[in-house]
């Protein structure tokens, strides 16, 4: 890859070391080298998924973007999908553009490598997604995977097929390269511990393989059995089984046979309990969590205080896959398996049911979380980003069904998602359920209180000032003071953005009068909020002071993250428009940390941007430019728009640093700046001593930051990525990050060269 690169990527680790699908592999160089899209088609249980992961993996370096895997199995609506693969690349809706508008600007002139993986069950959506990235995005390169091609032009089609079957003659040594036998052998051997290919239990490895039809799932599902099983065993059952399926399935493919027999022994040889239970987890859409499955699966016929147990014996069984998030132990389902249990689940006749517990637990635990959420807002993100995929599918589930009190109570209670990760995604859901209608007069305050706060941070003060409107009268009848309060400064703030000062100066005096004498801190920092905000599109900046000042307090006692950020960029900025640099400087930075720890994208590229004007006064020109370049990628990630009151300052730190500099150096300065990954971006706008080395370095070399300087002897000293993330306790993703950054800021292609610069006389 080359060295100027924002980001590698979010390719997750392989997660085999199966080295098969080598003429796949080859095949997928050779046409993405010729071509823009190859789509990778084949049925369920091949392993599509898996070989489009090691194909990106393999090919990413060669595209200065990175690869990114987006991943669509786990969502049921077409409108997401822009959604998806948006998430997937680190962009937010949180723009007026509508999704695929803003992923298409995006994409325009990017050189990456993007997987959108199993397609099948929004084949059309995703085909026209993937055709207008086409059209859009000459730079990318698409590779998909689905059980039918795309059908759009310039699609080249790979069939994903079984593997080869194994011939049962020749030497041992033969045998073990086929890519069946391999496979089988790699995971018995995992799962038993001791599992080896021999002479004496060959015929029974290969009959395997051949009876499998070279199906990878049911290879897998089928070497786990040895750790109780010997191969021959295991094949004499299976052989049975198939004689059993045989009369049941004869429309089937002998291939789907295969997968269906292997699945439905693994299954025959649960207990009671066990197929209950993995029936169950077809409910959830995404990862789960043993709550998640304590709640939602577990009945009179299986206790709660099985739970832990019956779920580590499916892992062990390798009919749910572990993958944990965040430090916590979470599981899926193959998609291959999840078709299988929701078929189980109906046969069983207990599909209402569970569907149901399942949108009952996700209305009280989005409901109860909710509560505190405000207050601690990193752990609740945590639990949101890890649930989101299982709280869509109840929503859709409540959309339509008509059921507007689960869906609407869910879709407010995961409004600080909304805000800070897909605002447009959230209104799409609130207007979704208020357009049903129904629901008491707390429930419609709340839900039009929350369309109205997120059109607020779209800028849209069109949608905005209606819904709060709504919201207010909603918030009357139904005696909500705290929240009137609220609606009516957001209200405030609508008007100020439409331009109607006297509209904003009423509405703001009115909620000052309603939170009066609340306990009720939301109430009163909204009111701040109000006028700190509207003292900055009017340029009062003393309202800006004494409102600011007193929000960050309220907010920072009540421990409110996000209330708190928002006032210090309002502080920062008022300051920084005023020429106060020395006092603009400490709220500025503060704001960014607490930006970066609720990765909020909106204030991460205001703060970026404000601290690029505060380099560019202070005569750190190249730190100035490099910041202004990263803001503008932030900006890009969001589609947004500058706000009125950062728009001069910014014009002009851009121009001033662009005379300083020259337009080509501006420029190489820039475009090294957008280039940053968000993390070296906050590195660097936050790092005051290396940022200042680097403005005053002349000698055309680039001094890292403090992390990127450690990384860098780590480097000459030969580690790899690996060993360094583990030294440095940072993820081997991270390393990755900073090689690249430091490769960037030095002009270099190599490690070699960050070593010999190392021990050069520069350091």
């Amino acid at each position: 890859m080359a060295a100027a690169t924002r980001r590698s990527g979010n390719l997750p680790a392989e997660v085999t070391t199966f080295v098969g699908r080598r003429r796949e592999l080859a095949e997928a160089r050779t046409k993405l080298a010729h071509g823009r899209l190859v789509s990778l088609v084949g049925p369920g249980g091949v392993g599509k998924t898996r070989l489009a992961i090691r194909i990106a993996a393999n090919l990413a370096r060669g595209f200065p973007g990175g690869g990114w895997l987006a991943e669509l199995g786990e969502i049921s609506e077409p409108p997401l999908v822009s959604s998806a693969v948006m998430a997937a690349l680190g962009l937010r809706d949180q723009a007026a553009a509508e999704p695929l508008a803003l992923l298409l600007s995006y994409l325009r002139d990017k050189e990456l490598l993007l997987v959108v993986d199993n397609c099948e069950h929004l084949l059309g959506t995703a085909a026209q997604v993937v055709a207008d990235i086409m059209r859009t995005a000459p730079g990318v390169r698409v590779l998909a995977t689905s059980r039918e091609p795309l059908a759009i032009p310039g699609e080249q089609v790979i069939p994903v097929l079984p593997l080869e079957l194994p011939q049962d003659a020749g030497p041992l040594a033969r045998l073990r390269q086929n890519e069946a036998v391999m496979l089988f052998t790699e995971r018995a051997a995992a799962a038993s511990g001791r599992f080896g290919l021999t002479d004496a239990n060959r015929a029974a490895v290969v009959g395997l393989c051949r009876r499998l039809d070279g199906l990878p799932l049911a290879i897998e599902l089928a070497a786990v059995k040895t750790r109780v099983l010997t191969a021959e065993q295991i094949l004499d059952r299976l052989t049975d089984r198939f004689g059993l399926l045989a009369g049941a399935n004869r429309a089937a493919l002998p291939r789907h046979q295969a997968l269906l027999a292997t699945i439905e022994w693994s299954h025959g040889l649960l207990a009671g309990a066990e197929r209950a239970l993995l029936r169950r987890l077809s409910v959830f859409a995404g990862r789960f969590s043993l709550e998640d499955v304590e709640s939602v699966c577990m009945s009179g016929d299986v206790p709660v205080a099985q739970a832990l147990d019956l779920l580590s014996s499916l892992v062990d069984k390798s009919l749910v896959m572990r993958e944990d998030a965040r430090g916590l132990a979470c599981y899926r389902l193959h998609e291959t398996m999840r078709e299988f249990t929701r078929l189980k689940l109906a046969h069983a006749g207990e599909t209402e049911a569970t569907a149901q517990r399942c949108a009952t637990h996700y209305r009280a635990s989005s409901q109860r979380s909710a509560l505190g959420a405000r207050y601690q807002l990193v752990e609740w993100l945590g639990w949101a980003d890890l649930e989101i995929d299982n709280i869509r599918a109840v929503l859709q589930r409540a959309l339509k069904d008509g059921d507007t009190a689960t869906g609407s109570d869910i879709a407010v209670a995961l409004g600080w998602y909304w805000v800070t990760r897909a605002t447009t995604e959230g209104i799409r859901w609130l207007d979704g359920f208020l357009a049903v209608g129904g629901g008491d007069p707390v429930a419609r305050a709340r839900a039009h209180f929350m369309h109205g706060f997120l059109a607020v941070l779209k800028g849209d003060p069109a949608a905005a000032r209606p819904a709060l409107r709504a919201a207010m009268a909603a918030c009357q009848e139904a005696g909500l003071r705290g929240l009137l309060s609220e609606a009516l400064s957001l209200a405030s703030i609508a008007e100020s953005l439409a331009g109607d000062r006297q509209a904003a100066a009423r509405l703001v005096a009115e909620a000052d009068v309603t939170a009066s004498g609340l306990a009720y801190p939301p109430g009163k920092l909204a009111v701040l909020q109000a006028r700190s905000l509207n003292g900055l599109l009017q340029a009062d900046l003393p309202q800006v002071r004494s409102s600011a000042a007193e929000g960050a307090r309220l907010a920072r006692e009540s421990g409110d993250l996000y209330g708190l950020e928002m006032m210090l960029l309002n502080q920062g900025v008022a300051e920084l428009i005023a020429g106060r640099l020395e006092q603009s400087r400490p709220p500025l930075d503060e704001a960014l940390r607490i930006a970066g720890q609720i990765d909020d994208a909106v204030a991460q590229f205001y703060l970026l941007g404000a601290l690029g004007c505060h380099a560019a006064v202070n005569g750190q020109a190249r730190r100035a430019a490099r910041l202004l370049g990263a803001a503008d990628t932030a900006r890009t990630r969001i589609g947004a728009n500058v706000m009125p009151f950062l728009a001069p300052s910014l014009a002009r730190a851009t121009a001033s640093v662009a005379a300083r500099l020259g337009a080509a150096r501006f420029e190489a300065e820039f475009e090294t700046g957008k280039q940053l990954s968000l993390e070296a971006a906050l590195e660097l706008a936050l790092d005051r001593h290396s940022s200042d080395a680097a403005a005053a370095r002349d000698d055309g070399t680039e001094p890292l930051s403090k992390r990127e300087a450690e990384v860098a002897r780590l480097v000459a000293d030969g580690l790899t990525n690996k060993q360094i993330g583990s030294r440095l306790l940072i993820s081997e993703r991270t390393v990755d990050s900073h090689v690249r950054s430091i490769l960037n800021k030095l002009g270099f292609s190599s490690r070699t060269q960050i070593a010999a610069w190392i021990t050069s006389p520069h350091q």
